[in-house]
Order: C-alpha cells, then structure tokens, then sequence
C-alpha cells in the first residue's frame, strides 16, 4: 500500500505543478527515477520502525515517525537526483545539463506522500475503533457514569465502548478539574459536573445512572465516602477501579480493565489514604539472603512471603506449626506464583530443640517473627498458653536467632501491647521486652520491634465478623458506642513490616505507623451495613452486647514514657525510651516460666497485673 501511495503522489506532484502539461524533461526525470524512488522510501520507512505495529492500533508516536520518515526519504531522493544526475538534457548551446528536481513538485510530493499515508492509517484505525459516530448499544445495556475524566475514565469509557457485550453504557463524566466542565471526549461523552454534593446530587437526579464507577484510583476515602453516600441515598450500586499497586499485585497486570473493577470496600472509605512504599527498594536488603517467616501461614505472616518473595531472597524458610496454613500459603506461592525457592518447617516456636534445628539448617540472615496468638477473649480463656506462645517463644526465637548470628531479627507487635489491659496484650508487651533484652545480649544482631492497630481482614478481625453477621441478616453486634480502633490494611502492615527491617538506628527499637484518626467501630459497622446496600437498624440491626474484661475504648500507639520520633521513613515513627535494664528482665522472665510451667494462672495474672503497673513507668532501666 505505501509503495502504491508514494508512486502516486510523485505522479501526481508532477502533474499537479504543470497545469499546461508536463516538459519532456521533467516527464523523463520522472520515468526514469520513479524505479528506485518507490523502493528507496520503502526502505527508509521500515527503518523508522512504520511496519513494526499493526495499523489498527496506530498512535502519535506512528504519525510522528511516519512525518520524520516521510521527510528523510525526500531529502535522500532529491539529494540523489542531484548528486547521481540520471537525465540530462542538451541545451542551446550544446552543453549537457542536469535536470534536477523542482521545488514545487519536491513540495507537493512530500505533501501528498505524508497525508495520504497518514490517512489510509487512520481510516484503518477508524475502522478497528467502530466509530464513534455512536457507540454500539447492545439491548438491555445499564447506564454508568463515570468519576473521573482523566486518563483512568478514558481508559474506562474506551474498554466499555469496544466490548458492547459486558452491557455497560457509559452516560457522561464527573471531574472536579473547571477546564473539563462541558468538555467532550472522543466518544462524545461530556464532564456534566463535579463531585460536590450539590453537584453530584443534582448529575444523579438528572441522569439516573444504573451504576457508578469510580476512575479515579487515587481517589481519597472522603471522596469515595461522599460519592457512597450520594448514591445509596438513590440505591445506585458504586464500583471503583483499583489503583495502581493492586493492579502490580494481580497476576494480570492490568491488561483487563474491567475484570479488576471491584465493588467499594470498607478500606475505601475509612479516610486514610493507605501507606506506598517502593517495595524493591526498601525491602533490597532481603535480595539473595535466607529469610525465615515464622507464623508464615497466618494473615500477616502469609503476606509477608507473597512480599518477600517479589524482591528475589536466596531462599525463604516458611514455619507454622498449623499444617493446612503452611500447606495453602506453599501451595500459592509455588502454583501461582511460581516461586521456587520456599522452603516448608513445620514446628512449633516453644519447641527450644525444634527451633535450634531449623536455626542450624537453614541459617537464615533476616528473621520475621509473626507467629503469636491474636485472639483476645480466647487469650483471656487461655492465659498461660498466652504468655507461653507470644512472650516466651518470642524470647526464645530471638535469643536463638543472636546465638546464630542473624543479620537482622523483627518482631510483629501491637497497639494492645501499649499500657496492656489484657492477657494479649500483656503478653505482647513482654515479648517486646524480650527483643530488647536480646539486643542488648546480642550486639551483632540487629533487632527491631514493629507496633501497629488492627489490620483489616486478618482472620478474627473485626471487618470479617461484620460481613458474615450481615450475611446472616444480623445483628451486627459491638460492643460499646464508645470503642474506636486505628485501621490498616494487610499489605501496608507487610510493607511496615519489611521497611522497618532496615530502618533501626539502634538494635532494640520500636517502629509504630502513623495511622491518622481512630475510627468508632459503631461507624464502621453502619457503612458495611451500608455497603451492603443495607439501612442500619431498618434492615440489620445494630446490638450493644457491652465490653470485655479489660477492653480499653480507645488503643494507644504509645507508653506514656515513649517520645514519638520521626525516622527517615515517611509516616512510621520510632518510640523513643529508656533501656530496661537486663538483670530486672531476667528475672521477671523467670518468675513468668515459672507460673507458665506450673500452669498457674491466678499467680500469672497477678505478676502479669503487676507488670502493667511498672510499665506505666518508665520502669527499671539500665542503671546509668
């Protein structure tokens, strides 16, 4: 096709020149260069990369080189005509000259040349796209409108308009942008307002989509919030596209759009924007080492391998003492990761002899300690297992991991291990001073502790019990009005996790996440409800069933003898305080064995009550 455009248009730059016909002259000129002409421009057009993309899918950049090649195979014709000379013609006086090319017909050949192979690109483009002229509206398609009329929107409108069989037809934009008011794109849909709430409700009355989408992936939760809210109130379903990081999580990439739209989640609306961390680049320290997950089977000990694995470790050692988790998270990380170098441990981190034994085997370098027992009325049934799996085991793996010389030991901690009320959090906060004393004990080992509220969707958590009380028509039960909980998600817990690894100006110290406002856990259960396209206490009722023994209303991130100290990582914080002092730490250490040896539970709660009103306190410290 091009050789045929580019023969015609130097055909007819000559005929168009001359409109009282052509001089024999420039008549042979043409006859005897349009041979190698066609070929020399075919030739300079491949090298510009033209036959490199099918025409269907032409772009800018195409046009763009199409010009450039359009321009270079011109200047090397007429510069060969000029140089090479191939007609000469006798003049008056008997000379031979030249016949070069003439300006107008060099003009009017790269004139026609470019645009009619421009066009045939485009026509062909055209014809792909459908056009345009009105998009294909497949019988019984529902009404969308669009958040978002940058490029995410676009991309949106475009998936719906070349697939009419996912039945979506898209009715227009909201764009809070003033240059896009009015404005159409290319399938003639306009911005037809902003995301105000006047604005909003009045696009919503006029339009009434069947749907929302939003397209915005970095929309923020008061916006995603405010939207929710504006559609439930007319019954409208509400989607959003993801952002960029769970598109990177998925195995898809992104390639389809809408199979990654998803319904809004509670942890789109919770109002604080989820922390990013470049993964490759804080986690590089794990690249080529041996790193050990214990609890690798648990929510956040499974994430941590799925992340951990995307930075390329020599080796990752999976331990959990529950076989079905360490069988399904292998399992994932092996058929649909394709990772090959997880390596399974069953054991049980109380096991002293066990664990010297995965220590011995595998030497790992950077050691993850998650496994503990998280759930707080079953620790509070269940005290002395408590201390003895989350205090003792912790003290345990941590004085191993020095005596093996690990590069760098972190322990998953959190919010209730503050000024503990309960046997959970009791039992954390002790596991807490044990990493301290090991950093002391073990110098060449660089210990860190990790501090951080509830994570949405562990098992246990409150997110999952709300969404299967609603299922079964409720009540969602909660108990008090007054109880508020800091909220992250699992993936940001993980990335925490990994930062903080590399992050210890000192061994031995606590890294917390600055988690913006607390959330009451009444308003978080009335937009599940509401999510659900549910009226709270119409349709599912809301029961106060009242606090358990020792559940505090609000979490704390902090001791009160802790200074918050900004670390060179954004919004994670390093608790500054006084050292304990090892000998006091010891000691306690032993009268904890002891009860938990003895299994009794009443002198347990009693040194564990007494430990709690110590740390109020600074507490004994490393005498000075």
């Amino acid at each position: 096709m091009d050789g045929a455009l580019v023969a015609l248009a130097y055909v007819l730059a000559f005929q168009l020149r001359f409109d009282s016909g052509i001089p024999r002259r420039y008549e042979l000129l043409r006859d005897d260069t349009i041979y190698w002409v066609v070929p020399v421009c075919i030739v300079v057009f491949a090298l510009f990369g033209l036959y490199q993309r099918l025409w269907t899918y032409v772009g800018q950049r195409d046009y763009q080189a199409l010009a450039q090649a359009v321009v270079v195979s011109a200047v090397l014709v007429i510069g060969g005509i000029a140089v090479i000379h191939p007609v000469q013609v006798e003049a008056h006086n008997g000379v031979q000259v030249a016949v070069g090319m003439p300006t107008g017909v060099a003009a009017m050949w790269v004139l026609l040349m470019g645009v009619s192979m421009a066009a045939v690109r485009f026509i062909a483009h055209l014809a792909f796209e459908g056009r345009k002229r009105g998009m294909r509206v497949v019988k019984g398609a529902r009404d969308v409108l669009v958040v978002g009329g940058g490029d995410g929107g676009r991309l949106l409108v475009r998936e719906l308009v070349r697939n009419p069989t996912l039945r979506l037809r898209p009715v227009g934009f909201l764009d809070d942008d003033p240059r896009k008011r009015g404005m159409k794109d290319e399938h003639g849909l306009k911005v037809l307002g902003t995301t105000s709430e006047a604005d909003l409700s009045r696009v919503l009355d006029k339009v009434e989509p069947h749907e929302v989408i939003i397209a915005i992936p970095s929309a923020p939760g008061e916006l995603r919030a405010r939207i929710v809210r504006a559609c439930r109130e007319r019954g409208i379903p509400v989607r959003t596209l993801p952002t960029v990081f769970e598109l990177l999580q998925s195995e898809a990439g992104g390639m389809q759009v809408m199979r990654q739209l998803r319904e809004l989640s509670i942890e789109d609306i919770l109002g604080r924007e989820p922390v990013r961390m470049e993964l490759e680049r804080v986690g590089a320290y794990l690249r080529g080492e041996v790193v050990m997950v214990t609890g690798a089977g648990g929510s956040i000990g499974s994430e941590l391998c799925r992340q951990i694995a995307r930075v390329n470790p020599r080796r990752i050692v999976l331990v959990d003492h529950a076989e079905d988790n360490l069988f399904e998270i292998l399992r994932e990380l092996e058929g649909e990761r394709h990772v090959r170098t997880a390596v399974p441990v069953l054991a049980d981190c109380k096991e002293e002899e066990r664990m010297r034994e995965v220590f011995r085997e595998h030497r790992p370098a950077v050691v993850f300690h998650a496994a503990a027992y998280k759930h707080v009325g079953m620790m509070e049934q269940n005290p002395v297992e408590a201390v003895r799996n989350n205090a003792l085991a912790t003290r345990l793996v941590a004085r191993i991991a020095g005596e093996h010389s690990v590069k760098t030991f972190v322990l998953v901690s959190t919010d209730k291990a503050v000024k503990p009320a309960t046997v959970m959090g009791a039992s954390k906060a002790l596991a807490e001073w044990a990493v301290e004393a090991a950093a002391a004990r073990h110098p060449e080992t660089r210990y860190a502790t990790v501090r951080f509220g509830n994570v949405l969707g562990s098992s246990g958590s409150v997110v999952p019990i709300f969404r299967r009380q609603i299922a079964a028509g409720g009540p969602v039960t909660i108990t008090d009005p007054r109880m508020q909980r800091w909220f992250m998600t699992i993936p940001e817990a993980v990335q925490l996790i990994i930062r903080s690894g590399s992050l210890s100006e000192r061994s031995g110290d606590v890294f917390v996440l600055e988690m913006g406002e607390p959330v009451k856990i009444v308003d978080l259960a009335r937009e599940m409800i509401r999510l659900s396209g549910l009226d709270p206490e119409r349709d599912i009722a809301i029961e106060v069933v009242g606090a358990r023994a020792g559940e505090k209303f609000h979490e704390e991130l902090f001791n009160p003898y802790e200074r918050p100290q900004q670390t060179a990582a954004e919004k994670i914080l390093r608790a500054e305080r006084a050292r304990l002092d090892q000998a006091w730490v010891e000691s306690t250490f032993g009268e904890i064995n002891l009860f938990v040896l003895e299994g009794d539970a009443a002198g347990l709660a009693a040194k564990v009550a007494e430990l709690a009103a110590v740390r109020t306190a600074p507490g004994p410290q490393v005498p000075s």
